[in-house]
C-alpha cells in the first residue's frame, strides 16, 4: 500500500468517524422526547434509559442482536410480549417496554445499579444463579459500557388522587385506575 492510498485511508477513516458521532447525537436527540416523556410517566431516570439505549443499539431503532433482542432497547420477544410491546421495532413502543422492565429491575434489586444492567443483560436468573453479578465477560463488558456511574438508581412512583362516583377518596399509582373523562 502507497504513502498515498494510506493518506487516503486515514482521512476517510477520520471522517467516517466524525460522521458517526454526528448521527449519533443527531439520533440521540431525535428519540430524546419520546425518553423524557417515557421515562417521566414510569419514574425512570431517562439518563439511565440514554445509557441503556446507546450500550445496546447505539441508537439503532433496527438493530438486531445474535441471540435475536430487537430495536433501541434490545427487547427479547418474550419480554416485549410481557410489557405490552405489539410493534418491538416502533421506537416509542420498544423504549416503553424497556423502561417498563427497568423499572421492576430496580424494584427487583432495590435500585442497585450493577444488578439491575446485569439482569437486563444476562437475565434474571444469571442473577439469581450467581447470587450478584455474573461471572460472564460479556456481563462486566456491558457494566462498564453503560455511561450511568450511580451507584444506586431512584425511582419516583407518582401517586394519583381522585373521587370515585361515591365520592370516596382513592389513592393509586397506576395511572390507568384513574376515572375517565
Amino acid at each position: 500500500m502507497g504513502r498515498r492510498t494510506l493518506y487516503f485511508l486515514l482521512v476517510f477513516l477520520a471522517c467516517s468517524v466524525c460522521l458517526l458521532a454526528s448521527r449519533q447525537d443527531e439520533m440521540k436527540a431525535r428519540y430524546d422526547p419520546i425518553i423524557q416523556k417515557l421515562a417521566a410517566r414510569h419514574g425512570v431516570p431517562a439518563d439511565l434509559v440514554h445509557a441503556v439505549i446507546k450500550a445496546e443499539s447505539n441508537y439503532d431503532q433496527f438493530a438486531v442482536s445474535a441471540k435475536g433482542a430487537l430495536g433501541l432497547m434490545q427487547l427479547m420477544p418474550e419480554t416485549a410480549m410481557k410489557y405490552g410491546v405489539l410493534n418491538i421495532l416502533d421506537p416509542e413502543q420498544n423504549i416503553e417496554g424497556g423502561i417498563k422492565y427497568l423499572k421492576d429491575l430496580i424494584k427487583q434489586y432495590k435500585g442497585d445499579r450493577n444488578l439491575v444492567l446485569s439482569a437486563y443483560n444476562a437475565g434474571q436468573g444469571a442473577v439469581e444463579k450467581h447470587n450478584g453479578v455474573p461471572p460472564y465477560p460479556e456481563t462486566r463488558t456491558y457494566l462498564k459500557r453503560v455511561e450511568y456511574k450511580n451507584s444506586y438508581i431512584k425511582t419516583r412512583t407518582k401517586i394519583y388522587r381522585f373521587y370515585d362516583e361515591n365520592g370516596r377518596l382513592c389513592v393509586t399509582n397506576n395511572p390507568y385506575y384513574l376515572p375517565r373523562k
